[in-house]
């Protein structure tokens, strides 16, 4: 049997206008069954039209994706069956209950009122709202809100959920909290398309990160696995600006591996691959050339680190809650009375 849940071969999809622009190009990726799979990869690399193509949302220009073994532009219902989908912004109704939420997804399903109000309330118990399941959704946090938005997503026991940036503009505990939830439903069976640009998030939930930049697959695998391709330690220091560029000269002299100079976060970042012995070498260098570090810091790889060097930049961190948009994915799934997407 094909362990494969997810299945895209050569995507591609382009929009148009004066100067198109392919954002999935060619793009081929493999997930299993089972645990979370990270989706990673800068602004514009093609993460959020992948979930949409997934999600039946929008078609493909050529190539084909399959989930579960149907194909998603084939039979798109059958897909949206399988699936549940958690956008990044929680689809909830602020003047219902929580319960009345829930509920309401249920009846969209087809559910009888009894079965979806049982159904409803043994989800609000499963993600630890039963407490508030009788208050309107505009008393909620924003954390109680992301949890009530995957409590509708699993009314149709999804296969496959997909979580679009599901933490974005959480505070750190409801983030954590949400964590937690995520972790709960994958020991239960569930398996998990997770896209993220917070970076510890991928570290701490992915059983495997695939990294997509322009459109394409760079680099796939275990977190700890991604790390290793990066390298062994680096040594991060922090120099005066009037220093930098002496800095970087310096060190550019001391092994095959040139610095990078990470103006993002003000440091230089250095491959140690002798660890201790290169911040030896390093400090006697720099204090021959008249350079004396602010801060030197001598660490393992971070996936920030694989981001860096895979795509060229930093990954960017998402702020705030946003305004909920209008239409879109979150629209779609409330209009899917058979197997909605949700």
């Amino acid at each position: 049997m094909d362990d494969a849940i997810i299945k895209v071969e050569g995507l591609v999809k382009v929009f148009g206008g004066k100067v198109p622009v392919r954002a999935l190009d060619g793009l081929d990726l493999t997930m299993e069954r089972g645990g979370v799979y990270g989706l990673l990869g800068p602004n514009g690399a093609g993460k959020t039209t992948l979930i949409r193509v997934l999600t039946t949302l929008l078609p493909a220009d050529a190539g084909s994706a399959r989930i579960t073994g149907v194909d998603v532009r084939q039979h798109p219902e059958q897909v949206r069956a399988r699936i549940g989908l958690a956008g990044q912004y929680a689809a909830v109704d602020d003047h219902l209950t929580g319960l009345e939420n829930v509920e309401l997804v249920g009846r969209l399903y087809g559910l009888p009122r009894r079965q979806a109000r049982r159904r409803a309330g043994e989800l609000l118990e499963r993600i630890g709202l039963t407490a508030a399941a009788d208050r309107q959704v505009k008393t909620y946090s924003g954390g109680m809100r992301r949890r009530l938005d995957l409590a509708a997503c699993l009314v149709g026991r999804p296969q496959v959920l997909v979580l679009d940036e599901p933490t974005a503009g959480l505070d750190p505990a409801s983030r954590r909290d949400l964590w937690a939830l995520v972790g709960d439903l994958v020991e239960g069976g569930t398996t998990v398309l997770l896209t993220t640009q917070y970076l510890e998030e991928a570290d701490q939930l992915a059983h495997r990160i695939a990294v997509i930049d322009h459109g394409r697959l760079v680099s796939e695998g275990t977190p700890d696995q991604l790390k290793d391709r990066v390298g062994g330690a680096v040594l991060e220091l922090t120099v005066p600006d009037d220093d930098r560029a002496r800095a970087l000269s310096t060190l550019h002299t001391m092994q095959a591996e040139d610095p990078t100079d990470d103006q993002h976060r003000g440091r230089i970042v250095l491959p140690a691959p002798d660890g201790a012995r290169t911040l030896t070498q390093a400090l006697r260098r720099l204090d021959a050339a008249g350079v004396t570090p602010e801060d030197v810091a001598l660490r393992k790889p971070t996936l920030d680190d694989v981001f860096l060097a895979l795509t060229g930049h930093r990954a960017t961190t998402p702020t705030g809650n946003g305004p909920r948009p209008r239409g879109g994915a979150d629209r779609h799934r409330q209009q899917q009375p058979e197997g909605a997407a949700r």
